[in-house]
């Protein structure tokens, strides 16, 4: 007769080694090292091409700040230019400057005689070289309002690439406890496996000892090839289990070697339901994202409600300029203002269309908000309810292994047949499986929570 105690220890370990914690932070996974949950965040944090990509996207968002910013400073020009051209005159001819890709030529005969209209396709040469200085003063919001929107949507990228981060931990945690489920799984038909075939083992001395028909043999032998089948597939599952949490730490391409330094484990609940959705409502980095964007847009208004007002600037100026040189030499300083006193109603429009924006970002924000209550309200009860499944699934194993003991003993003593052993056995590798995926239960909850209330960022 054998005995199988089945015992999953509450372990919490922390860093092994401070050369494993270095390796983490730099998101390196040294072969055949131990790694832990929080090891496994630091690195998966580090790795991940979605992290990347929302730090580059956040770079970009506050280097546009900058862009915005530099309109408020003074611009400087210069420009050198020589153009080899014909010096034909047009008169006094109007036209538009395309682009700037049509030189004015004025006067009719330049260095020609006053009588002489001819014309030449002899060139000359063309100088001209200058300089250009103005500085904004005020436009009644319109430049502080860009500064100002571009300031509030990189808040919003910063918001969302912590969005980002949240969900890369709870990708993260997820894959670690799922694969800890997997090896834990693993041990169970494994077990189940070796209780079997000392069955089978029994059950082949007693036949042939004329003790029992040869019929247990078979049984045994079918539920022998049955654990295997299972066994087969636990592992395999355990593989899978690894290959995705390769993945959520970035290291798909490296296949590392590593082992789990943590357990399955559970332990009791004291949060409650209004703290929860309070810290959710502080915490969720997607909140904060459509915050931002409704006070960009209420940037954006300002910027396009100070159209209505003029906009004023200083101005000056050098150039030299002429077919030969010494050049001409001209200087202009001036105070330049400019007001759109009618544009085909385009402001107008501009504001409303802001405004339907940001309310539309509003309305978002408020369902937003019953969907976090709905995602923290729902997480609770299942993390409520993986702590009583546990309860329950722990008693049910206690009492299915004092069933196999004393299904064994009755088949010893000749006072059962196999049928009441092997279904012995089939629940008791039910109920152990049962147990380990209730605890596995407990930790993914217990991750849902933390991500629907944006705690985990905490800790990272």
């Amino acid at each position: 007769m054998k005995t199988y105690v089945f015992v999953l220890s509450a372990v919490c370990l922390c860093f092994s080694l401070q050369t494993g914690a270095a390796a983490a932070a730099a998101g390196l996974l040294e072969p055949g090292s131990e790694l832990t949950l929080s090891q496994a965040i630091t690195i998966g944090l580090h790795n991940h091409p979605l992290r990347k990509e929302a730090t580059s996207e956040t770079q970009a968002t506050t280097d546009r700040v900058g862009e915005a910013q530099s309109f408020l400073l003074p611009q400087l020009y210069g420009t050198a230019e020589y153009l080899r051209s014909t010096n034909n005159g047009i008169g006094n001819t109007s036209y538009y400057n395309f682009l700037d890709s049509f030189p004015r030529v004025p006067g009719r005969n330049h260095n020609l005689p006053s009588n002489d209209f001819s014309q030449s396709t002899m060139s000359s040469n063309n100088y001209l070289g200058g300089l250009s200085v103005s500085q904004f003063l005020f436009d009644f919001g319109r430049r502080r309002g860009f500064v100002a929107q571009r300031r509030d949507e990189a808040a919003a990228s910063l918001a969302s690439a912590r969005l980002t981060d949240l969900d890369l931990i709870f990708e993260v945690s997820q894959r670690y406890f799922a694969l800890l489920a997997a090896k834990q799984l693993v041990r169970v038909y494994e077990k189940a496996v070796e209780q079997r075939q000392f069955h089978l083992h029994e059950a082949r001395v007693k036949a042939n000892a004329g003790l029992r028909p040869r019929l247990d043999i078979y049984v045994t032998q079918a539920e022998v090839e049955r654990a295997q089948l299972h066994l087969v597939d636990a592992r395999n599952a355990q593989l899978d289990a690894k290959v995705a949490l390769d993945n959520a730490l970035g290291l798909s391409g490296s296949n590392p070697s590593y082992h789990l330094a943590d357990v399955l484990t559970y332990g009791t609940i004291s949060d409650q339901l209004p703290g929860l959705l309070q810290t959710a409502f502080n915490d969720r980095p997607d909140i904060k994202v459509l915050e931002d964007r409704a006070r960009a847009m209420g940037a954006q208004i300002v910027q396009y409600r100070s159209d209505y007002f003029p906009t004023a600037s200083l101005q000056s100026g050098y150039t030299a300029m002429g077919t030969g040189l010494p050049a001409a030499n001209n200087f202009d300083v001036g105070f330049v203002i400019s007001w759109p006193l009618f544009n085909g109603y385009l402001t107008t429009n501009e504001i409303d269309e802001a405004k339907a924006r940001r309310q539309a970002t509003q309305y978002a924000l408020d369902d937003l908000r019953q969907r976090i209550i709905l995602e923290v309200k729902t997480a609770f009860l299942n993390w409520q309810a993986s702590l009583d499944r546990i309860n329950r699934a722990q008693q049910t194993l206690i009492a299915s292994r004092v069933e196999l003991e004393l299904a064994e003993k009755r088949y010893q003593a000749g006072l059962t047949n196999i049928v009441e052993l092997e279904d012995a056995q089939r629940h008791y590798t039910y109920d152990d499986a049962e147990y380990a995926n209730s605890l596995y239960g407990f930790s993914l909850t217990k991750a849902v929570v933390d991500r629907a209330t944006g705690r985990s960022l905490k800790g990272e």
